[in-house]
């Protein structure tokens, strides 16, 4: 027997529950983890609030995050005792997930833990910090360069926001920080941001084109606040594109591709290839200060997971939630 948050719809109710569960139900995979820490995402809230329709069979264990070891295996790139990270590829969605203390996993999902980091700490970062350096290296991929301008990052205290502050100025790049948060523009500037912009201005419609300011930019909104950003996007920019916190929509023009040569760069996180994850988790352990780590991070016990995810939907959390299993 396991303890896992266990989610289901009988007749149509929702239902989330932590409980006890036989280790015989776990779905057909080659790799047995122990999953040693977690943490709660934006979509695990989703899910665990049934907000938005993240989970596809039902009944499901969230988590799409994980980091633990391996247990019992039959691929041959892991064995016992191998510490491990997992950040996608539909767990939690369509395969039990990471909010668990045993977990049955596919090994090609699975990426090694980079020895700097410690599970704890590879939770703090997780999909997240993962997704952030994943946009980035999509930033410097397209030549931009410190000294090209600005970088804007949107969502400026979530999980994404935090970590690619912290990456762009330790990188040398001038940043400016989105947020809806105004009391936390010291943590915002501890992490590197040199300024702090008030969200309102952006959340609602804009002219297609308007004053060039950023060479790139870090967008985990969507909606008006993504094309605000690319209207203001300089000739030859970047926008790097991951999320979806105001919306799904685009309300806006092609002007700023066209006339001013802007590159929308959309960024998956979930079905991302082993070598850019390898790559990416390679350079977080490299580029990513241990004490900026730990000031984005909130730990929670299995217990309060629930609870947590209702605080992040309701836009009451800062930085990155994790879960000791």
């Amino acid at each position: 027997m396991f303890r896992a948050w266990l989610l289901d719809k009988p007749g149509g109710i929702f239902q989330a529950e932590l409980r006890d569960i036989d280790e015989s139900r776990l779905p057909t995979a080659d790799v047995l983890v122990r999953v040693s820490h977690s943490t709660i995402n934006y979509k695990d809230a989703l899910a665990l609030t049934d907000r938005a329709p993240v989970v596809r069979n039902w009944p499901m264990v969230p988590g799409i995050d994980g980091a633990g070891i391996v247990l019992e295996s039959r691929h041959a790139d892991w064995k016992p005792g191998d510490r491990w990270i997992l950040n996608g590829w539909g767990v939690g969605e369509t395969h039990w997930g990471c909010l668990a203390e045993r977990a049955s996993l596919r090994g090609d999902w699975l990426v090694p833990l980079p020895p700097r980091f410690d599970t704890r700490q590879a939770m703090i970062l997780g999909t997240a910090g993962y997704t952030a350096m994943l946009c980035v290296q999509a930033i410097a991929a397209r030549g931009l360069r410190p000294h090209d301008g600005e970088v804007l990052v949107t969502g400026a205290t979530g999980g994404v926001g935090s970590v690619a502050i912290a990456l762009l100025a330790r990188r040398g790049w001038k940043v400016a920080a989105l947020t809806g948060k105004a009391s936390q523009e010291g943590y915002l500037r501890a992490l590197g941001a040199s300024e702090v912009l008030e969200r309102e201005a952006y959340a609602r419609p804009g002219k297609p084109m308007q004053k060039e300011r950023w060479a790139a930019v870090v967008d985990t909104a969507g909606s008006h606040i993504l094309a605000n950003a690319c209207a203001q996007a300089r000739w030859g920019g970047v926008v790097a594109a991951c999320g979806l916190a105001q919306g799904m929509d685009f309300p806006a023009s092609v002007a700023p591709f066209i006339l001013r040569n802007v590159t929308l760069a959309g960024i998956d996180s979930v079905m991302q290839p082993a070598a850019a994850r390898h790559a990416a988790w390679a350079a977080l352990a490299e580029e990513i200060d241990a004490a900026q780590l730990e000031s984005m991070a909130r730990d929670l016990a299995l217990e309060q997971v629930l609870d947590a995810a209702r605080a992040l939907m309701e836009g009451g959390t800062t930085g990155r939630a994790v879960v000791t299993v």
